[in-house]
Parts: C-alpha cells; structure tokens; sequence
C-alpha cells in the first residue's frame, strides 16, 4: 500500500529536499532531461497501485511503501532501471496485496524511483518523478506483483485564441488562489508565470488545488489540452469563491474583534484617568442609583438578598459585556416590581352596590359575593383573595364584570387572556440562562399596574392548551391556590412573590375542559343567561346608550319603544347573552346616524315596524314551537355552551324488521337513551294499548339540525313520547316542552342545566314544561317572571309524564305586560 506526501516545482525553480511535515506536492525543479534518464524506459513496466493521491507528469512527490507486495516492486525498480508506472485504484479499499487489474483505473503516471531510504520499521520511503501520461495499459501477470504494456500519450495541443486565453485566464485565477491560500507557498506565482507549455500549466494548477480523487483522476486521463483547461475551470473557479469567502469571513472577525479589544484598552485608559482626577465615572453612578433604588423598593428578605447578590457581580462585569446587560435586567425588574405598592380598598358597601348595579342588570349571586368578600375584608383587614371561576354561555357579560368589581372595589383591574396558550413559560417566565428570557404573564401584568392587589382576570382559561413545551394549567395551580401563591416562584425571579393579595377571577365558557385539580381550586359561580325582560332592561339601561354614543347620536335623535327592543331580542336573536342584540341596535344607529348626517332633523323614534323595516326580514318565530302539533313529534329540551336550547325530536314509522334506526349527529349516550326508552314501551305495550308488530316494524328516531353533535341522559323523556306518540297516532299537548333521564323500570331520573333549558323553552314561546320531580330545587333560581310565564309538570316515573303529555291543553299562563 503507498501513501503520498507529495509536492511539485516547475521547471525553472531548484528542486527542494522532501519535507515530512508537508504533505501536499512540491513544485518540481525543472523537467527531467531525456539524457539524464539513463535509458528508455521498457514497454513492460511493474503497476504501483495508489490509493489516496494521483501522480501528474513533472510532479516530485514521496511515497510511503510499508506492503510486502510493493516492497518487493521497488527493490526491483531500484536494481534495475527505475522506472514504473503509478496507477490510482478505482475505489482505493482494497489491499495492495490483492489488487487485481480490474481494480485500476485505465490512464496511469509513467515515473521514475529519484532515491529511496528505507527505516528500521522496515518501510521504505521513496522519493519520485511523473514523467508522462501512460494509457492503453495491457495488464500482464507475475507472481510478485502486476506488470502492464503501455503506451504514452502526449499532449494533444490545438493553436488557438480560446486556449490562449482559458490559459492567461487560469494565471490568473491561480496566482489570486496563491495570494489568498495560507499553505500555498508565494514561489508557485513565479512558477506560473514562466511555463509556456499549456499542458505542463495544468498539471502544475492540478496538483496544488484542492481536488477530489475523482477530479484529479478525469484531468489525468484527458490528454487534449484545450479538453483538459474546460475541465479545470470550474474547479479553479469554485476554489477561488470559497476562498474569497473564507478570507471575507476572517477579515470581519479580525475586525469585530480588534474593535472590541481596543474599546476594552480604551475603556481602562479611560478608568484610570478618571481615578486620577477623583471623577466617578458612569458604570459606578448607574451601580449607586441601583443600590439606591434597591434600598427603596421594600423587596422582601429573599428578593433584597439576591438584588444585592447580583448588583455585586455587575461590579466586577465589564459594561461591555452581554453578561452585563443581563444581571442590569433582572435587577431592574425586581427593583420595578410592587413589593409593597398597593392600592386602598373602598370598604363602603353600599357604594360598592350601587357601582356594580349601575354597570350590570341583575347577576344578583356573583353581586353578593363580592360584597360578602368586601364585607369580611372591611372587618378582619388581611383575608387573601378568592378565587372566582365565572362560568356561562358568551355575552353574558364575563369580563365587563371583572372590570366592574375593579371599580366597586377600586382597584386596579389587568386582564390576562389564555385562550390557545401553550407554553408553560407564559405563566411562569423562562430562566435566565436563555437570551432574551422575560417573567411569566402574571409578573408583567403586576409590573405594569404597579401594585400587588388588583383585580387580575384570566380569560377563557378553559381554551388553555398544551404540548411539548409544557401544561400551563399546570402552572397555574400555584397561581390559583389561596395556600401557594403567597410563595409563587417565578422561572426568571427565582425568589417569592406573595400573590395572596389579589383578586383572581376565571372566565370559562365550559368546566369539563378545565382540568378537575384546577376547577378545585376555584369556585365557581354560574351565569346563566338572560330573560327577555332582563335584555330589554340591558338594552334600555347600557346597550342604548352606548350604541349612541358609539355612532355620534344624541338621545334627541333616536328613540327606543319599549315594544321595538322585545321585538329585536325575540325575532333577531336567539342567545342566551345580549352579544347579537347590541350588534342589531349597532345596525339600527348606523342607519339613522346616515339620515342624520344627509340633514334630518327630526327624531327618529323606533317601534317595532320601523325596527323590522331598518333590520329586514325576522330571522326567527316566537311561536317556532307549534309545528310539533302532530303525531310522532316531541320537544325535548338541551345545555349548549351558549345557553339552551330546544330540540325537535322526530319519530316515524315503516315496514321491516324490528330495527331501531337513529339519526342526526347522536352520540353514544343518546343512543343508549333511545333504546332504553323503545325498551319501556315494548314493555308496556299493553298497557298503553299499542296494536304494533315489532318485530316487522322498523322505527326512525331523528333529531334534526344533524350537523351539531348532540349527546347525554336528558333526552330520555322526549325519546320516549315521540315514540309513543308515534305508535298512538296521538299528537302531544301544543306547547310542552320535557327533559328528564329514564331508567327501563320507567323512573325519571334529574338531570342538570334546567336554569338554561327553561329559559330557552320560554324564549321559544312554550308554556308547558316537564321537569324531573327531584329537580324542584333548580326552580329557585328562576327569574319571577319566567316562573309565572310558565307551567312545570314535575313527574317521578314515564306513567306521570304520559299523562301529562296527552292531556288535552289547557289555556297558557296569561301573558303579562312587562313593565318598561
């Protein structure tokens, strides 16, 4: 096997003695002579197989032969006439021992042993000269090593402008390679400029560029001069870019770190005049304003410890350092954080009521809960602050309430919005050690009110996420337990913050995403929804007048009928807040605001035909519940996330095989539900004289709007009297709505959200409800008037409820006029 450690010269430099530590070619000293060789050399010569480098003709390079098989060539190279023939291996693996001519590559270097030395590891060095590209090779086998024929190929020249130039061109780009390479030596520039022949300049560009095995073999094996410049080109090309880029890339670090070595010498010049004259200079003002301030922060024993730690490490840290830049920032934001800032409560109850009552109607349970909280904080002083979860459908008015406890209370109010928050480090910061770390959410909204007891409302908390960076509603478990957060530990502080004093509050359209040892931590207090009555007083009271002014009205310019907000609320919204509402008294004021500006003078007063004409078509029927008056069709009451809302439940019947067919978006419970209630009245089919085949009727149960899932226990009761009324041919009473779990023994089992299915039966104009008995106490929390608008039926067991349903109607509760 051979290695390389080869260097060439051109023709008129002095060839140098080989040099170990130089592994890359050597220009040659000049062109061998023909009569210096001794003799012509055979036409049969012995094949060294090289494995890591490509010998050009006029290159000198060293070779290390440490192989049995090799050593053997060059002992008998030596002897005899010197030379041989050096052919690189095609894919360079294979053991010079068993290299067989297949494994060589078709064009090789003709050269001639120089001198050899041989070392007490019994490897021998030589020292050797390419003399002429050698192909045609016609491998002949020895039992010591290969011998091939060959034949010589000259440079094939063609006289033209093209070569010439590619020629001038490759001076160039070489001694610009020379200039910028570090390991090329200044010589090869002279030895450029003085070779005439074409071909000898290749050869000499060749061996000193930085090229593949690959690369060097292809130049090798082309003998065409002008060929062989096309072929080098790119390749000079290429090396020169990298390096002009490396040299670019070294030059602006040269620089960038000159810059900042002489600022560094400057700035101890600089020091040391300053200590001569008795001048402090600006790094050790800023230092004593930061221990100044520090000193008049309040920071808590933990706190002021670290502070006055790190303020001792930016005395020994150079200004100019990053390092500086950093401790500076923490020790800023502990300094500008409330320790001991905080707001004074307004104790007076009564005006405490009579702000929250002047910014929302009703919500008379979280009212009174905030004036309790008041109430005990005006007797004992300390009490910590609880932690309200307010949950209900959206626009009900969630967020406006927690800047109105702000007020009542008269604190600061800072509102944080989680929804689609992700990332742990948003509740509670990122450590220094990443660049540009900051405190979590809660810390900055604190920074930034500047006290430690405001009303702090975290919005949407159940839209929180979570991945790989982490669960924040994990986080906020230290955030929101009244028995952790006088110790809440921030990532980026590292010391405790005493979160005790403030006023926490939640927002949550649903509880199920909350995670359960979050929702523990919280209590949790309902919003419902709105009465119509209660919307017309939101509407007249808040939404009115701020729409007008919102749109440059004056109260002289428009006028609301009493009659004309029922009509908005119930023909173009079906919500269970007041979001869609205010966006139809907005469409109303923008249309008058348009008379008003082309020169109408005269008030505008709405009633409800000026409202249907200014909003256009009504959207929905107030008596949308009458089309249930046949048989097969029951009403069944459901909670959404926004509110309540009916359900038509549609049964028919068909010809078949006993098969129970569901539709409309159910899930599983629902199902279950479906069959159970189909299982009762099998059961009791003749008890409720029911003349029906099933095992050759198919039944169909839909739930129409079959896009919107739809699933839980509560449907039970409707299943069961469409079903019946179905196989009766009997249409249920008009107007009766139901809800209600059933058991196979026919029991009516309570289900929850009957605050919110009440409220959407009367905004659909029912007056007949059916309610679980053991549900009697939800009824409490009804609105007076809803309780007189309607009937409920409360019924133990299926039999009750049947009865009910197929009782011929009674009058409904007489409507009365709401009081403006």
């Amino acid at each position: 096997m051979t290695e390389n450690a080869s260097k060439t010269t051109p023709p008129p430099l002095p060839a140098p003695a080989p040099a170990p530590e130089a592994p890359r070619p050597i220009p040659a000293p000049r062109a061998v002579p023909e009569e210096s060789r001794h003799a012509a050399p055979p036409m049969v010569l012995p094949v060294l197989p090289l494995a890591d480098m490509v010998l050009f003709p006029n290159m000198i390079a060293p070779l290390l032969v440490n192989t049995a098989r090799s050593q053997k060539l060059i002992d008998d190279v030596v002897a005899g006439h010197r030379h041989f023939l050096a052919v690189l291996q095609r894919d360079g693996t294979q053991d010079d021992d068993l290299v067989l001519p297949e494994h060589l590559h078709d064009v090789g270097c003709l050269a001639r042993v120089i001198k050899m030395i041989k070392f007490p590891d019994d490897s021998i060095r030589v020292l050797v000269q390419g003399l002429g590209r050698a192909g045609a090779l016609h491998f002949v086998p020895t039992p010591d090593y290969l011998t091939a024929g060959y034949e010589l190929l000259p440079d094939v020249l063609s006289d033209g402008i093209e070569l010439r130039a590619l020629a001038s061109n490759t001076r160039k780009q070489f001694q610009t390679i020379v200039d910028l390479a570090p390991n090329l030596p200044d010589e090869l520039k002279i030895a450029v400029v003085n070779i005439d022949e074409p071909g000898q300049l290749t050869d000499l560009v060749a061996t000193h560029l930085n090229l593949s095995l690959e690369d060097r073999q292809a130049l090798l094996a082309e003998w065409n001069v002008l060929a062989r410049f096309r072929l080098l080109g790119p390749k000079l090309h290429r090396e020169l870019e990298i390096l002009q880029l490396g040299s670019k890339i070294q030059s602006e670090v040269s620089e960038t770190f000159g810059k900042n070595q002489r600022e560094v010498i400057l700035r101890e010049q600089l020091r040391a005049i300053r200590k001569e004259l008795g001048e402090e200079n600006a790094q050790q003002a800023e230092q004593a304003e930061l221990e100044r301030r520090i000193k008049a922060a309040g920071l808590s024993a933990e706190a002021d410890k670290a502070a006055r730690k790190e303020l001792e490490r930016l005395t020994l840290i150079p200004s100019a350092s990053p390092e500086y830049g950093v401790v500076r920032n923490y020790l800023e934001w502990l300094i500008e954080l409330p320790w001991q800032s905080h707001t004074v409560d307004r104790l007076e109850i009564d005006v405490a009521r009579r702000i929250l009552d002047q910014d929302h109607y009703g919500l008379e349970k979280i009212k009174e809960r905030i004036l309790e909280y008041l109430a005990v904080l005006k007797l004992k002083g300390d009490m910590k602050g609880p932690i309200l979860c307010l949950v209900g459908p959206p626009g009900v008015g969630k967020t406006s309430l927690g800047q109105s406890i702000a007020r009542a209370l008269d604190r600061k109010f800072l509102r944080l919005s989680l929804g689609g928050v992700r990332d742990e480090a948003e509740i509670r910061g990122h450590r220094r050690t990443y660049i540009g770390s900051l405190p979590g959410r809660i810390i900055q909204g604190l920074r930034r009110v500047g006290s430690h007891n405001p009303v702090f409302m975290l919005d949407e908390v159940d839209k929180l996420g979570s991945d790989f960076r982490g669960d924040p509603s994990s986080a906020l478990l230290e955030v929101l337990d009244p028995e952790q957060n006088a110790t809440f530990s921030d990532h980026y502080l590292e010391v405790p913050f005493d979160l005790s004093r403030v006023l926490f509050i939640t927002t949550a359209n649903l509880l199920d995403p909350v995670p359960p040892p979050l929702r523990d931590r919280m209590e949790v207090l309902r919003l419902p929804g709105y009465t119509r009555l209660e919307k017309r007083q939101i509407a007249r009271r808040y939404l009115v007048r701020k729409q007008l002014a919102a749109h440059g009205l004056k109260a002289r310019h428009l006028r609301f009928e009493p009659a004309a907000l029922d009509c908005v609320i119930a023909e173009y919204t079906r919500e269970a807040g007041v979001r869609n509402l205010d966006r139809e008294l907005a469409t109303i004021c923008r249309k008058v605001a348009r008379q008003v500006a082309e020169g109408r003078d005269r008030p505008v007063r709405i009633t409800p035909q000026r409202a249907r004409a200014l909003l256009g078509p009504r959207r929905f029927d107030e008596e949308v519940a009458e089309r249930a008056a046949e048989p097969g069709i029951a009403i069944g009451l459901a909670w959404t996330a926004v509110g309540g809302e009916i359900l038509f439940i549609e049964a028919t019947r068909m010809a078949g095989k006993g098969q129970l067919i569901l539709t409309g978006s159910l899930g599983d419970v629902m199902k279950e539900s479906a069959r159970a209630a189909l299982s009762y009245i099998m059961a009791h089919a003749a008890t409720y004289k029911l003349d029906v085949d099933f095992a050759k009727t198919d039944l169909h149960v839909h739930v129409p709007a079959g896009a919107t899932p739809k699933d839980g226990p509560s449907a039970g009761v409707a299943l069961t009297l469409a079903l019946l009324s179905l196989l009766r041919g009997q249409a249920l009473r008009t107007g009766l709505a139901m809800t209600g779990e059933i058991t196979l023994r026919g029991k009516v089992l309570p289900v929850g959200g009957i605050k919110e299915k009440v409220l959407a039966a009367a905004r659909a104009g029912l007056h007949d409800v059916i309610l679980p008995a053991r549900n009697r106490p939800d009824l409490n929390e009804l609105p007076p008037d809803i309780r007189k608008k309607l009937r409920f039926h409360r019924v133990s067991d299926l039999g009750a409820a049947i009865r009910v349903a197929f009782r011929a109607p009674t009058a409904p509760p007489p409507r009365r006029k709401a009081k403006s």
